[in-house]
């Protein structure tokens, strides 16, 4: 694999910068609540960062064509380690949100600065490894990130300190690699009601899944601590979902390939909706009520919250390609680029909406109430699922697209998968 060289600087980058932006999500929850903050602005922590990600989505690839992608990867990697440092010396709900902001802007700049800047690099063949090995380090980064956290401590500056230094630190690779400046994307048109068009189910998918993981991403370490669960406790939480993910991702993306794949996400959809009941009745029966009426607190193994999270993660992260490759089913090739523009739009607008739903659902009636959000969201998709598929019949397998693991950072991501996706050779532009 003779790519893996030469593209080493742009996956170390993405590794460090991966790193950098997992811990300060999880950080960002746990010491909020230990300052005080109310679970609802916890939730609009995380709403704050998508809102940032969805602007981002949207002038990005613009930004990229003016000045570059090194001066456009620098900037934002600086601003994204000063809202770091910044937030903990100012400690305020409101200033907290404006950097959470500016932090997903900066991140949907730079993921798509790594990406196009991947996708210029990489030949047509090497499209599909290229992209294993992407998502590989994006596990790798995040879930090693959280186990950075019970070693820094949420408590004092050091755990913010290594994450601007992550943010700053892929700055390295990047301004010392030996590759050019690839040329930029054409920039892409946002056409969401030719979306809907394509496909409602996978509309429908891409923003229930943005305000659920959107919430598990940024707010489930507030549940999770809610539940008696320590910092490492915390840590292992938020990992079990993202490796539970990456676990199922490519069996139920082998079944969507060779059976009825509105019928695998469905499935899929079901088994998070299942999993979110589960952790909201295991965190509702922490609080019983004895025979003098007094309530009190109960324990549970928190073997039992991981792996809940596990199975919420397995069944829920996957289901973004699901709807990808669904919506891919339905399209013509002329309309890929703006089909996946529009779909990580859509599911960016989910994230700004569900961290703070779930979280203001978990300060009314509880820690139980945050899963049972997100199981209540998953089961109108299986209704909406079982509707398309009574008024729409299915792609014949011989004529469906290829399913592919997609990340959720920016649209440059879906040219490293479009010949896989669309059975195209294409450009590498």
């Amino acid at each position: 694999m003779s790519f893996l060289v030469r593209l080493s600087p742009l996956f170390i980058a993405a590794a460090i910068l991966m790193a950098g932006n997992g811990l300060q999500a999880t950080l960002t929850a746990v010491r909020a609540e230990m300052e005080g903050f109310q679970p609802v602005i916890v939730g609009l922590l995380g709403t704050s960062m998508y809102a940032g990600l969805l602007i981002g989505t949207l002038t990005a690839i613009g930004l990229i064509q003016k000045v570059g992608h090194i001066r456009v990867f620098a900037a934002l990697a600086a601003v994204s380690a000063a809202s770091a440092l910044a937030m903990v010396l100012v400690i305020d709900p409101y200033f907290w949100m404006a950097m959470r902001f500016l932090m997903g802007f900066c991140f949907s700049g730079l993921a798509t600065s790594l990406e196009s800047w991947l996708n210029g690099a990489v030949e047509n063949k090497d499209r599909g490894r290229v992209l294993s090995v992407y998502s590989l380090v994006d596990l790798a980064a995040v879930t090693v990130s959280q186990a950075l956290l019970p070693i820094l401590g949420p408590a004092g500056f050091a755990a913010f300190a290594v994450s601007a230094m992550a943010f700053s630190l892929s700055l390295v690779p990047i301004t010392l690699s030996p590759r050019a400046n690839p040329m930029t994307m054409e920039p892409v048109k946002f056409r969401f009601l030719e979306v809907w068009a394509i496909s409602p189910l996978s509309f429908m998918a891409c923003f229930t899944i943005g305000l659920t993981t959107g919430a598990f991403r940024t707010a489930s370490p507030l549940y999770a601590s809610a539940v008696g669960l320590d910092v490492t406790g915390v840590a292992i939480f938020v990992s079990a979902g993202i490796v539970g993910g990456a676990i199922l991702q490519m069996p139920l993306g082998w079944m969507s390939d060779r059976v009825n794949r509105r019928g695998v996400l469905m499935f899929a959809t079901i088994g998070a909706a299942l999993a979110g009941i589960y952790l909201s009745l295991l965190s509702g029966s922490i609080f019983l009520t004895n025979s003098l009426g007094t309530v009190i607190r109960t324990e549970t193994d928190p073997m039992w919250y991981f792996v809940g999270a596990f199975l919420f993660g397995a069944f829920a992260m996957p289901l973004y390609s699901l709807a990808i490759a669904l919506a891919n089913d339905f399209a013509k090739p002329s309309q890929f680029a703006p089909l996946s523009a529009g779909l990580i739009f859509t599911y960016a607008a989910g994230g700004t909406i569900g961290p703070a739903l779930a979280s203001a659902a978990m300060q009314l009636f509880g820690p139980q109430a945050f899963f049972a959000v997100m199981s209540l969201a998953h089961g109108s998709l299986v209704l909406h699922a079982i509707f398309r598929m009574r008024v729409r019949p299915g792609v014949p397998r011989s004529e469906r697209a290829h399913y592919t693991p997609i990340l959720r950072t920016s649209p440059a991501v879906f040219r490293l998968a479009r010949r896989r996706l669309t059975g195209q050779s294409g450009g590498s532009g």
